[in-house]
């Protein structure tokens, strides 16, 4: 067999690999979902329940379209069986790039994966129970008395599914600047020097991502720079890039 040879199976066997990964963690998020299913109506009043908690009593949410009331709680549920899967699919990533990782690397790695995906979970449970809360009681005190508020379902799903993503990469912000600091991309002393870009670029991130009120604004401004100065904290206690060691055989 020629070295083109040796090279093309393996490329197709690490393709095979790739494939059995992708099915096996679409199997996981498909069976979780049917798990899911016969509590679908539950799973999106306890998503809602911000939302009502803020509105007048008797007030509920307001569906507009044909199928609107099936399609947003299936979106909903669907939503939450990949966040409750995201471990096992995340462990299918690292079953797969981990035998071409260094030793050092695997050592990182792995608790890179698990500390996101808690802190994902973190900016989503400090999203929904504090920031939801604050923001909806804040704009639903602004109704004049002669406004029936009654939001829509699929742009509250719409709302929530943006914020949740959002709060939770912000989450992500202190194992992002420990991994470039171990990694030799930057330096403790650098990301101190940029502090004050870092504060504005939370604020502008915030305006964007959030709707155009302050106080939405401060709860993820406020939370990305804290969480930078964490990250700032953590990388100096773990220090910098390690020394470079052989692949493991």
């Amino acid at each position: 067999m020629t070295q083109d040879d040796q090279e093309e199976q393996g490329f197709l066997s690490h393709l095979v690999e790739l494939r059995n990964r992708l099915v096996r963690a679409a199997l996981s998020v498909l069976i979780v979902f049917l798990g899911l299913w016969p509590f679908m109506r539950q799973i999106f009043d306890l998503l809602s329940r911000p939302m009502i908690g803020a509105l007048p009593q008797g007030a509920k949410l307001l569906a507009t379209g044909v199928i609107t009331p099936f399609l947003v709680p299936l979106k909903v549920t669907l939503f939450a069986a990949f966040l409750l899967a995201s471990p096992y699919v995340l462990y299918q990533a690292w079953a797969f790039v981990a035998p071409g990782l260094y030793q050092h690397e695997k050592r990182l790695a792995l608790p890179v994966l698990v500390s996101s995906v808690g802190m994902f979970f973190a900016g989503i449970a400090y999203c929904y129970f504090v920031v939801f809360g604050v923001i909806f009681r804040f704009v639903a005190g602004f109704a004049p008395e002669n406004i029936n508020v009654s939001p829509d379902i699929e742009q509250y799903f719409d709302f929530v599914m943006r914020m949740f993503i959002a709060f939770g990469l912000a989450f992500e912000v202190p194992i992002a600047v420990m991994l470039l600091v171990r990694l030799g991309v930057t330096t403790v002393a650098k990301l101190r020097h940029v502090r004050p870009y870092v504060i504005v670029g939370a604020f502008v991130v915030a305006a964007i991502v959030t709707p155009p009120d302050v106080l939405s604004q401060l709860l993820l401004a406020l939370p990305l720079w804290l969480l930078f100065e964490l990250g700032v904290v953590s990388a100096t206690i773990v220090g910098g890039k390690d020394r470079q060691e052989a692949p493991v055989e």
